[in-house]
């Protein structure tokens, strides 16, 4: 299910996921380090597990968290040690997955054809497309203001949650999205400089999954808005409206600056 509503309260649970897988694969690459590259010890069950958690997202059907989790998951594997190989192999098998989702959903392919040629159908299929591009276009180069967008009034859909980027490109223009890509750019850094020092490799392995899936996450959002990915439906991380997706992250980042502070000491 995309939504649980427990005690009044409704949550993503694909949110919690995140995170939750993050620290299992963490858990399983230190376990299997050693045996990493071994098609039958290492390969065959990395792809298993993750498609343990595919399954339900496909359900769902959450396509662009799939993508995301999958993202992470490669990363994690590719830190640990994973030959090129089999990351090659994951690649060709990730895009033939894609295609098959594409051939069963025709939005799927709706969202493509969008991507393709944006102009096409700007009120049906590609409205929110068209209306991101405008929306970030009217901002110039220091935008129209802070709470002066108009696009986000009955126009651009989502304008608190996936199209947030639009939305901040139009308030305060090219030098306000320049700005904010940057402090994703110093997360990246920081995330990735505390998994390189980090000689446990738990510690490591979870700080490069927390890392990717901001880094990833925010890329996709982006790049879906900007067209230069198709619209997936994911959040712009810390900034898009969403108690799930927000207590998730600050989880994650908590987690983070935990192996940051402790290194390799705090699993003895």
């Amino acid at each position: 299910r995309s939504w649980i509503v427990l005690f009044g309260m409704s949550f993503q649970p694909s949110e919690l996921a995140k995170l939750a897988f993050i620290i299992y694969l963490a858990a399983w690459l230190e376990e299997r380090k050693k045996k990493i590259n071994d098609f039958y010890q290492g390969f065959l069950p990395f792809i298993f597990i993750v498609a343990l958690i595919a399954i339900p997202l496909i359900k769902q059907p959450d396509i662009g968290t799939l993508v995301a989790i999958s993202s992470i998951a490669c990363a994690m594997y590719f830190v640990s040690g994973a030959g090129f190989k089999n990351l090659l192999m994951i690649f060709a098998g990730g895009v033939a997955g894609v295609i098959a989702l594409i051939k069963v959903a025709p939005y799927r392919m709706n969202r493509l054809t969008t991507f393709l040629y944006p102009e096409i159908d700007p009120l049906g299929i590609g409205y929110q497309i068209n209306q991101a591009l405008l929306a970030i276009g009217s901002g110039g180069l220091f935008g129209l203001g802070l709470g002066h967008s108009r696009q986000k009034f009955n126009y651009l859909p989502e304008p608190i949650g996936d199209s947030i980027f639009a939305v901040i490109g139009e308030e305060l223009g090219l030098a306000g999205l320049a700005f904010l890509i940057f402090l994703f750019l110093v997360f990246a850094k920081r995330g990735l400089d505390i998994a390189s020092r980090t000689k446990d490799d738990f510690g490591k392995f979870i700080a490069a999954g927390i890392t990717a899936w901001v880094i990833f996450q925010s890329l996709m959002n982006i790049g879906a808005i900007t067209s230069l990915l198709p619209l997936t439906g994911i959040p712009l991380p810390f900034i898009s409206y969403g108690g799930s997706a927000l207590m998730s992250l600050l989880a994650a980042v908590g987690v983070l600056l935990s192996v940051s502070r402790y290194g390799g000491a705090y699993r003895k």
